[in-house]
C-alpha cells in the first residue's frame, strides 16, 4: 500500500508541476469564461492542503495555515496576483512540504498506514480517517485539480495537452 501511495503522490505532483510551470507567467488565467480556480489559486490551495497532512495525523498546527485567506476552501479566487502571496514563494512552499510529506511517508511502516489521525479536517473526517487514507487523498485532491489547470491553459490560448505532439 505505502508503495502505491508513493507511486499516486509522485505522478500526480508531476502531472500538476507541469501544468503549474508552463502557466506561471499567466497564473491568473481563469479557466472558464465565468471565472474559476486559476494556477497561482490552484498551487496556493495544493500548498494549504499539503499542510493538513502534519496537521491531521498529529493534531499540528497546518504550516501554511497563513495563506488560508487566500486559498481556503472558501476563498474566491481573484485576478489580481498581487493579492497573492508572490508565485515563486507559494511554488517554494508547496514544494517544501510535498517533500516533507514524502519523507514523512517514507518514515511510516505499512501497519502505520491504518493508524487513525488526530485531527482530520472538520467535514472531512471519512476521508482523513487513517494515515493512509489522508496520503491517498492528497494525491486524489491534486489530480483532481490537475483540470482547472489544463482549462486555464486552454484559456490562455495554449495547445491542449491531449493534442501535444509526444
Amino acid at each position: 500500500m505505502k508503495d502505491a501511495i508513493k507511486f499516486a503522490l509522485n505522478i500526480s505532483n508531476r502531472a500538476v508541476l507541469s501544468v503549474i510551470d508552463e502557466m506561471s507567467d499567466a497564473a491568473t488565467t481563469f479557466p472558464t469564461p465565468n471565472g474559476g480556480c486559476h494556477p497561482l489559486w490552484v498551487l496556493g490551495h495544493l500548498t494549504l492542503v499539503e499542510g493538513i497532512i502534519p496537521a491531521a495525523l498529529f493534531a499540528e498546527k497546518n504550516p501554511a495555515a497563513e495563506w488560508q485567506q487566500y486559498f481556503g476552501e472558501n476563498s474566491q479566487p481573484v485576478a489580481d496576483a498581487r493579492a497573492y502571496p508572490p508565485f515563486a514563494e507559494v511554488r517554494e512552499k508547496y514544494l517544501q512540504l510535498r517533500e516533507q510529506n514524502l519523507n514523512l511517508l517514507e518514515s511510516l511502516s505499512e501497519a502505520d498506514l491504518d493508524k487513525p489521525t488526530l485531527a482530520p479536517p472538520k467535514g472531512r473526517e471519512r476521508e482523513f480517517a487513517t494515515y493512509g487514507q489522508s496520503f491517498l487523498v492528497l494525491a486524489l485532491h491534486q489530480t483532481m485539480h490537475r483540470g482547472n489547470l489544463t482549462d486555464a491553459r486552454r484559456a490562455a490560448g495554449r495547445t491542449a495537452l491531449a493534442t501535444q505532439a509526444s
